[in-house]
């Protein structure tokens, strides 16, 4: 794919993780998810590498980059066929949001751990009857000697069996107005009242989903991330990352199923010439590229305003970049399949696993009608219907 418009560390941040990623590949993705197990040596290489944490400050152990640069990172990884769900809940969402919002000791205890890999943090926000609304979030929060007290339920949590902590999403009540307010707390994988309980998922992925209770989960004063009263300002410093990341992912996805469709369009001969010489072979596959390339670069311009501090700017096009990368990947992905026919539903040509995968670009972590109610809302200036 075209890097013109990137510089030149960027393109030399995206051949040395094309390398290392082409150095695992599929099979290596695949055969830890149909064993249970997790990327552990992937993961490791790439925090040692210093490609987790290149998004987090220098003086924690990371790069000094910003969201731009861990974009890169996991779009490499995706088209290689090795992407790491967990970048976008660790480094992306967690170590961002403390980085901005936590305090010295959180970010001395945190961040270089995040940076290097050693450490990893999930995040919960979704609950069983709230969805995408995260104004009916019931998971509370309520002083008690001093510290925390958590209740509530988190379902659709990645990665909570390998996660060191967990940044859950909860609200604490306004002394004057009696309302409740999103607040952020590390909570501890082994902290009592913490319990699990894995989500069977058809989705074949190495990162599992688990649902969480949390019943009385006490907690010390300093396990709240940055201010009580700052409430979405922090959420959202978390979700908008969130969202070019899951842009990523999913163009990462569509660029490998995409690369193996064209190879085998090329090789592929039953006439006198390749399939790929074909106009109904090649042009769903070109059209496939095209949106790939958009959505990318609506990916390049959420990133961009999100490290230059713009904000709502951000929420925005981190917003589009999301439903365009979700939408692009889901057509090449099945565009590949469909190249590869009969083959393309083969374990040995691994592309059929991705039709599933492939949806969650389009559904997490928030469906594409929610991001089409945003642009209604905020962008076009239309009347909500909710």
């Amino acid at each position: 794919m075209s890097t013109v418009l990137e510089t030149e560390e960027h393109q030399a941040l995206r051949a040395a993780v094309a390398a290392l990623g082409k150095r695992y590949g599929r099979e290596y993705s695949t055969s830890l998810a149909r064993k249970g197990e997790h990327p552990r040596e992937l993961w490791a290489e790439a925090g040692k590498l210093g490609y987790l944490g290149v998004n987090l400050p220098e003086e924690y152990g990371g790069g000094g980059g910003g969201l731009a640069e861990l974009a890169i990172v996991l779009e490499e990884l995706g088209a290689a066929g090795s992407p790491l769900l967990m970048m976008v809940v660790s480094p992306a969402i967690c170590g961002t949001v403390i980085a901005r919002f936590g305090t010295d000791d959180q970010k001395r205890q945190w961040l270089p751990g995040l940076a290097d890999g050693s450490l990893t943090m999930a995040f919960g926000i979704t609950e069983p009857d709230a969805g995408s609304n995260s104004h009916r979030i019931t998971t509370t929060a309520r002083r008690e000697g001093g510290g925390w007290v958590l209740n509530g339920r988190k379902v659709f949590v990645s990665g909570v069996d390998v996660a060191d902590a967990t940044l859950i999403v909860g609200r604490t009540e306004d002394a004057r107005t009696g309302k409740l307010k999103p607040c952020l707390f590390i909570v501890p994988r082994e902290a009592p009242g913490f319990g699990r309980s894995l989500i069977e998922m058809e989705l074949q992925a190495p990162e599992k989903q688990f649902e969480l209770v949390l019943d009385d989960v006490t907690l010390p004063a300093d396990a709240l991330v940055g201010d009580e009263d700052a409430g979405l300002l922090q959420l959202f410093a978390g979700l908008n990352p969130e969202r070019v990341m899951t842009a990523a992912f999913g163009i990462g996805m569509g660029r490998y199923a995409l690369g193996r469709a064209v190879e085998y369009a090329k090789t592929r001969q039953v006439w006198k010439e390749p399939i790929g010489a074909h106009q109904a072979i090649a042009h769903p596959l070109a059209q496939a590229h095209i949106e790939l390339e958009l959505a990318r670069l609506m990916m390049q311009k959420a990133a961009r305003l999100y490290d230059d501090g713009d904000d709502a700017g951000a929420g925005e096009a981190a917003n589009m970049a999301k439903y365009a990368a979700g939408e692009a990947c889901v057509r090449g992905v099945d565009q590949a399949v469909h190249t590869l026919g009969g083959n393309g539903l083969t374990r040995e040509y691994g592309l059929a696993s991705l039709i599933t995968a492939a949806r969650v670009a389009r559904i997490a972590p928030v469906s594409r009608e929610m991001i089409l109610n945003y642009v209604s809302h905020q962008s076009l200036g239309l009347p909500k219907s909710y």
